[in-house]
């Protein structure tokens, strides 16, 4: 009994270690998305992502929203952005079929970010934490998707999308090297 109370807790050990290991390895890992303009309107903007070894660090500048307002963001399922009116890109990424939601707060798409706030410039200059997107693995990647600037807030209620509007700007998130 000893014996096998001693492998299950070196077993346990192992395992910490080597997503420890898998966390430091993916560290360092970046990506970005230039934000163009849907037809007939003026949003855009650069986003960076950086892994960490807590998440994914989320940062950037928007121009060209309504002052003083708040617009929804998110990822899409779709790297695509041909379609001139961002629909291309398809719905919010959601590789574990959950309900939208605010990201952070219980379930949520993977895509669901938080809702951007535009100063009274209207540019929106932010930095956030994500636990629920990685830059690379078997699940959440989001190299390669969509990002969507919408025109109105996401509601975090409406399913599936927020009720966030039109798509004032769209972009490929891509790996930087």
């Amino acid at each position: 009994m000893k014996t096998r109370f001693t492998l299950s807790i070196l077993s346990s050990l192992v395992a910490a270690v080597a997503l420890a290991g898998c966390a430091s390895h993916l560290a360092g890992l970046r990506a970005t998305a230039k934000l163009e303009p849907t037809r007939g309107n003026t949003t855009s903007g650069t986003v960076t992502f950086a892994q960490t070894g807590d998440g994914v660090q989320v940062s950037g500048e928007i121009r060209g929203l309504k002052p003083n307002a708040e617009h929804g963001f998110h990822v899409h399922e779709k790297g695509d952005c041909s379609s001139g009116d961002g629909m291309s890109t398809g719905g919010h990424y959601n590789p574990g079929g959950k309900p939208h939601g605010a990201h952070g707060a219980g379930e949520h798409h993977t895509g669901d970010l938080p809702s951007l706030k535009a100063d009274k410039y209207g540019v929106a200059a932010f930095s956030f934490l994500s636990r629920s997107i990685t830059l690379a693995g078997p699940t959440n990647d989001i190299i390669g998707k969509g990002l969507i600037v919408h025109r109105d807030p996401d509601d975090y209620k409406t399913q599936p999308t927020g009720n966030a509007g039109p798509r004032l700007a769209c972009a490929v998130i891509t790996a930087v090297k």
